[in-house]
């Protein structure tokens, strides 16, 4: 694979922190994903944490569907594929004593989960202090990261 170039807009849809996509958009060309991830994880593990919150307000709730036509729209309807009708009430409460507890949404990699998977580590999550939550969220969010990533190389 050669240079790899996504623009600002693009790098928005994987992660919706503006100073972390400028950062990784000023240090193109970037010479495979493998290049272009390094740089990414290291400018994700930079943020400042209300970087990280700007972040995950673009993030729909665990159990909710992303409205909107745009990519990330669209990629959050098929990371969450795993939640069923059924446990849309259990995340709904789940959230709102999530939100709570730390302010924020609960983000977890979802691609691969099922709903009863998602679920227990939310339950599990409530339990954590503030600091080693945020820890989680940042790894939770560099998976989602780099998932996203992926699907913007194979793009045509």
């Amino acid at each position: 694979m050669g240079n790899v170039t996504p623009d600002e807009s693009e790098l928005l849809s994987c992660c919706a922190s503006r100073r972390w996509a400028a950062a990784v958009a000023a240090g193109r060309p970037y010479g495979g994903f493998e290049e272009l991830w390094a740089a990414a994880k290291a400018e994700l593990d930079a943020l400042e944490w209300a970087d990280v919150e700007e972040a995950l307000a673009a993030h729909p709730r665990i159990g909710e569907r992303a409205g909107g036509t745009g990519r990330e729209a669209a990629w959050s309807r098929s990371e969450q594929s795993g939640v069923d009708e059924g446990a849309r009430a259990a995340f709904a409460e789940g959230n709102r004593r999530y939100e709570e507890r730390f302010g924020h949404v609960f983000l977890i990699c979802a691609t691969g989960l099922g709903a009863a998977e998602m679920l227990a580590a939310l339950e599990e999550r409530l339990g954590n202090a503030p600091e080693e939550e945020r820890a989680i969220v940042r790894e939770e969010l560099g998976k989602i990261v780099r998932l996203r990533l992926a699907r913007l190389r194979e793009r045509g």
